[in-house]
């Protein structure tokens, strides 16, 4: 359910990035509570045309009493409407329609060493689980390892080098510019797979690390994970976001026939009811259930941000991108709604488990 939030300030971060804060009125405070590493679902309307966008929450996770904290980073990519929208023409005031914080990219506090790798506007999230696991708990440890272009276009160069200043003893932070060469840190160039083997070792001691939270571009996010795997890192301390995916495509069979059966139908339960509908030619899972419920949970329709999460209860369905589950979560049987087509003549889903 999407609610209106009122925008409270607008920060220019860089050239092409701002910071959006959203008032929360008192009566949905507990609706809009973040876990951190959580994002932010908003729509607006484009002549006659609604675009979904998924932002994740920079500040640090609040608790009772204090309100949420709703900020948000948004970078301009290039043809992106809402990223367009954002920088050139949203005004303190202007109202935001947004869905209750949502996302499983997260660090509840708890004591131990944790590490992220992060490129570009993946800072986002993993801001907000620093700053709210090191201000939490004063036994926790963070390894921040970013890569960015240019000293210029490093998003919350402040936020960060605050958190160096609050917590020097627990907070460590590395950074790498890949296009600039910088007075002290990393040798400027690219953070692949045999750089980040060799270079992890020697910032932490790999086996102690609790968890691993990797975030930025689909190539970056690629080489991190293959790098923690070459040096040992078992898969299940191993967390990823993916931000940007260009054309790439990660097709996820399905098991059994393959072919598309001429006639199909979806029946799928949300928030409580269920429907059953014919999956017309072409046609996503997704789309069958919005031609008749506009409630269904989506935003980015990419097969990324996995907010049209579902469990397939009947059936089989063949994905053709999925850049957001866990080999964890479609061993469980969760699809991509967003990016499933059907196998089988009679398909359900569930969007509630």
């Amino acid at each position: 359910m999407f609610h209106s939030l009122r925008v409270s300030s607008i920060e220019r971060i860089t050239d092409d990035a701002v910071a959006v804060t959203f008032a929360v009125p008192p009566a949905l405070h507990d609706t809009f509570r973040h876990l951190p590493g959580q994002h932010l679902n908003v729509r607006y309307s484009a002549g006659g045309e609604e675009i979904r966008r998924s932002y994740s929450i920079c500040a640090a996770a609040t608790e009772q009493p204090d309100p949420p904290a709703l900020r948000v980073g948004i970078r301009m990519v290039d043809g992106g409407a809402f990223s367009t929208y954002a920088l050139k023409e949203l005004a303190v005031g202007d109202q935001v329609e947004a869905m209750p914080p949502t996302g499983r990219f997260v660090l509840r506090p708890r004591p131990g060493h944790f590490a992220a790798i992060v490129g570009g506007s993946g800072i986002t999230p993993v801001l907000s689980i620093a700053s709210t696991l090191l201000a939490r708990e004063p036994e926790a440890r963070f390894c921040l390892i970013r890569s960015d272009r240019t000293a210029a276009s490093t998003m919350f160069l402040d936020e960060v080098a605050d958190l160096k200043d609050r917590y020097p003893d627990r907070f460590q932070l590395v950074t790498a510019l890949s296009r600039e060469e910088q007075a002290a840190g990393l040798p400027s160039g690219r953070l692949d797979r045999e750089r980040l083997s060799g270079l992890l070792p020697a910032l932490v001691s790999v086996p102690d690390v609790r968890g691993w939270f990797l975030c930025g571009p689909l190539g970056l996010v690629r080489e991190a994970e293959g790098a923690l795997r070459t040096i040992g890192v078992d898969r299940a301390l191993i967390h990823q976001e993916i931000f940007h995916v260009a054309d790439e495509k990660t097709s996820t069979p399905a098991v059994g026939r393959m072919a598309t059966p001429a006639e199909s139908t979806l029946t799928a339960t949300l928030d409580g009811r269920s429907g059953s509908w014919p999956v017309q030619d072409g046609e996503s899972l997704l789309d069958t259930v919005l031609r008749s419920r506009s409630d269904a949970p989506y935003a980015c329709k990419g097969g990324v941000c996995g907010t049209c999460r579902a469990l397939l209860v009947k059936g089989e369905v063949r994905m053709d991108r999925n850049f957001a589950l866990e080999p964890e979560e479609t061993g469980a049987g969760f699809v991509l709604a967003c990016q499933s087509h059907p196998v089988t003549p009679e398909v359900e889903i569930d969007f509630d488990r």
